[in-house]
């Protein structure tokens, strides 16, 4: 069982009328550990018991069936399963993957949707399952009309020995704050709590620098699913059959949905698509015949040679999750894969990469790398300080899209760090083919361990080609490399910290804020032995957030620099930098309560026994 913070366990049972609901705010939990069951048919429940894992910092457990319910199953008033499981007291449907240590938790919130005025027949199964003895549960559901009446009432017999408190039922559209404020009625929030657990971090702790941007300014949302990747550390780490595309596509779903306060992805990309627009001058969202560009990270392939067959050690985008990213961009975003551009004008794409994410319903997805990538000469980058160097030109994939998303790598680099902002170092053009930040002479910036100088990431955040027409940040942490230039091994990417404990790290970040993003990034590979036991340049280092700084404070940058967006006007704002309050627990300002700061909404998901 992965957890972020100990907290109070409650088995969340959420009620859905087969209905809808809405997301959370992390606070802070009183004393306990907390656990999150929920069973959720159309995705209802689980928001709601996403908003109250948030809040309460708590563990989460999605109760899946081992025989998956179908739309059939689900139809009211037909004789189908769900009517026969319901008017069937003796029924229990099997749950897939059990709970490994159930009495680490003291209270447990257990979430159900309404069927037949009844919480599901698996409800029954989660609650037979365990002992609750001696542990508080809190029931709660949804429906677009029945109250929770005696479908709690009825689940006392089923946990006898267990403190059941009274149960509720929430309506379709019900907010975060109203989930946090029935918590705290239930006196599971102390807002006041502060944490008694010391920082540890390397960089200096200090206030958020600048403001949060997004549809839910300042929102990292983080998803975990250890089930998402298998790879016993022999041969290419890349290798597809390594990983669940099943579980990667959800992860990247519930990620979407998440970052963009909704219930589900459709709607998730709607609300990043408006609010990108709204910063630029643009009303509504996307609209058809758009065109998108897609950084990828190619870094590790080709990078000597013209070699094709990506068949290196070394990191570069994971191939599962840019089908996963390209999949619900074109099933949930409603995007036509003619319209849609991934590139990496430094590199070249692998075949099998290109080929897995061109088939079927991707077919007329473009991939643009150096060989084919055009410069836009009317669109040179311009940097806010002067330096010797090579004009460098955005490619036209970049400059004629309305739209860019930045999928990016959480992997550590010979000068500390790479993520998001670094990202687009295969961004340009400038006559150096297979180097282009060489010939751009950027690196002089990233060396000299120093905090308060220039840096060109900043400038690259604040393009308008680039971070201008953002509408998402992702970072692939699946499998995480030390070092841009390693090859990996399982014995260098399988990570110490909590929750991933040995394994690997089986997660994807997003954000609308690239400062936020990084930040977030930049905790996780300081505080990460298996990470700066392989690199000495991140090691001890907290030279390397420089850039953060830089971005976080842009309207009066401690450089000095007056950054601007490649276009003559000053940037005042690109998003907010600040570092977690230590790394047991990895909450942030807005996790805490405060107005202003981070926000980082771990998705964490269990689905076996034997997954912890």
């Amino acid at each position: 069982m992965k957890k972020i913070v100990s907290g109070i366990l409650v088995a969340l049972i959420g009620c859905i009328c087969l209905a809808s609901c809405a997301e959370s705010t992390p606070a802070k939990s009183k004393g306990a550990s907390v656990l999150v069951a929920y069973f959720s048919a159309t995705g209802t429940t689980k928001n709601l018991a996403e908003y109250a894992a948030g809040i309460l910092n708590a563990d989460i457990y999605e109760i899946v069936p081992q025989d998956p319910y179908t739309d059939e199953d689900l139809a009211y008033y037909t004789g189908g399963r769900a009517d026969q499981e319901q008017n069937d007291p003796s029924a229990r449907p099997a749950i897939s993957g059990l709970i490994k240590n159930m009495s680490q938790y003291d209270t447990v919130l257990i979430g159900y949707p309404i069927w037949h005025g009844q919480a599901p027949k698996i409800i029954y199964t989660f609650l037979e399952s365990y002992d609750f003895s001696g542990k508080t549960i809190l029931p709660f559901c949804t429906s677009h009309s029945s109250g929770i009446g005696s479908s709690a009432s009825n689940l006392h017999s089923l946990a006898p020995n267990a403190n059941w408190l009274d149960g509720t039922r929430f309506a379709a559209g019900t907010s975060e704050s109203e989930i946090q404020a029935w918590l705290e009625s239930h006196e599971l929030i102390d807002t006041k709590e502060v944490s008694t657990l010391p920082y540890d971090g390397i960089y200096p702790q200090h206030e958020p620098y600048g403001t949060g941007v997004g549809a839910m300014p300042g929102r990292v949302v983080w998803a975990y699913d250890p089930e998402s990747v298998d790879w016993d550390g022999k041969g290419y780490w890349w290798e597809t059959d390594h990983f669940d595309e099943s579980a990667i596509l959800d992860m990247v779903n519930e990620s979407i949905a998440s970052l963009g306060g909704k219930e589900n992805a459709k709607d998730g990309w709607a609300a990043l698509f408006a609010a990108n627009n709204s910063t630029r001058g643009r009303s509504g969202g996307y609209t058809a015949g758009e065109k998108i560009a897609i950084k990828a990270n190619i870094n590790g392939s080709a990078v000597y040679d013209d070699d094709t067959s990506g068949e290196t050690k070394m990191s570069y985008t994971n191939p599962v999750l840019l089908k996963a990213l390209l999949t619900s961009l074109v099933e949930e975003a409603g995007v036509a894969p003619e319209n849609i551009t991934v590139y990496d004008v430094s590199r070249l794409f692998p075949d099998y990469m290109v080929e897995m994410c061109t088939n079927g319903e991707l077919n007329g997805i473009h991939f643009v790398d150096r060989s084919t990538g055009v410069a836009d000469e009317s669109a040179p980058i311009v940097w806010s300080h002067s330096f010797s160097g090579k004009v460098n030109y955005l490619p036209t994939c970049v400059t004629e899209a309305a739209y860019v998303i930045n999928l990016a790598n959480l992997k550590g680099h010979s000068y500390g760090i790479t993520l998001c902002g670094k990202n687009h170092f295969g961004s340009f053009i400038n006559g150096n083919t297979m180097r282009p930040p060489e010939g751009a002479n950027l690196h002089q910036w990233l060396t000299r361990n120093e905090m308060g100088i220039y840096s060109p990431l900043v400038d690259l955040m604040a393009n308008a080609d680039l971070g201008g027409k953002t509408i998402l940040y992702m970072l692939d942490a699946l499998i995480c490399a030390p070092s841009e230039g390693a090859s990996i091994t399982g014995n260098n990417s399988r990570w110490q910290q909590s929750p991933f404990d040995g394994d690997y790290t089986s997660s994807v970040f997003v954000s609308q804020d690239p400062v936020a993003i990084d930040s977030v990034g930049a905790d996780f590979l300081m505080n990460e032995p298996t990470v700066t036991e392989n690199n000495g340049s991140l090691r001890g280092n907290p030279t390397v957030e420089n850039y953060l700084h830089e971005a976080g404070l842009v309207a009066k940058s401690p450089s000095g620099t007056v950054y601007t967006d490649s276009q003559g006007h000053p940037v005042t704002n690109l998003g907010v930098h600040e570092h977690w309050n230590n790394s047991t627990e990895k909450l942030y300002s807005r996790n805490l309560g405060k107005s202003e700061g981070i926000e980082l909404i771990p998705l964490l998901h269990i689905h076996s026994a034997g997954k912890s």
